[in-house]
């Protein structure tokens, strides 16, 4: 399986508190809900298509814990298409410090958890998909395990925050594959990693 991601960012590379605006508020943060009916219907299409062509879903303790929540507990979602694949794929979740996961079909990664991915995309499928997940996205960037970025951006600025790419890092070159714009200003663009960036000589 490729492993693959997908996030949704506002403009300023925000990506805590897309949803509801009591899912995350730590580090004081106020302003959640920003993506909730951002988007248009062929956005939300393009969403629920990513979601049923997963071969197996790989979360952070956090994300997993606000999916089981909802995705995987609440009648009305667990129906959704997105709900479905969901309920219906395995998934993983990275935590040193889960005891038990209550979510069906679920495996906690512990240990050395590089080769734990690494023998999840040794397996036969299509993808291994990550949302959300911010600071497992970071690790997985910096242990050169994603084949695959996609990121939804939507055009809002927050000013506060959790963002997907923090102020000091690795530094990471990207090609895009496939971008577009939705009815409502939405963005989606997919890049695979390609290796460093390239900077211009010091005169």
């Amino acid at each position: 399986m490729k492993l693959t991601t997908m996030t949704q960012i506002t403009l300023d590379g925000v990506m805590q508190g897309n949803g509801a605006t009591s899912d995350d508020r730590r580090n004081g943060f106020e302003r959640g809900g920003w993506a909730l009916g951002a988007g248009d219907d062929e956005t939300r299409e393009f969403l629920a298509q990513t979601f049923r062509r997963a071969g197996g879903f790989l979360f952070g303790r956090f994300t997993y814990e606000l999916f089981a929540g909802s995705w995987g507990s609440i009648d009305a979602m667990r129906e959704h298409p997105i709900g479905v694949a969901l309920n219906e794929a395995p998934k993983y979740v990275a935590s040193a410090t889960l005891t038990e996961a209550g979510w069906k079909d679920t495996t906690v990664l512990r240990g050395d958890l590089a080769a734990a991915v690494r023998e999840l995309k040794a397996k036969p499928g299509s993808e291994l998909q990550v949302h959300g997940s911010g600071a497992l996205i970071r690790w997985l960037l910096e242990n050169e395990l994603v084949d695959e970025m996609t990121l939804i951006v939507v055009p809002v600025v927050l000013g506060q925050g959790s963002r997907l790419f923090p102020e000091s890092g690795p530094d990471l070159a990207f090609k895009l594959i496939e971008s577009r714009v939705d009815s409502k200003g939405v963005m989606i663009q997919v890049y695979r990693p390609a290796g460093r960036p390239r900077y211009a000589k010091a005169a």
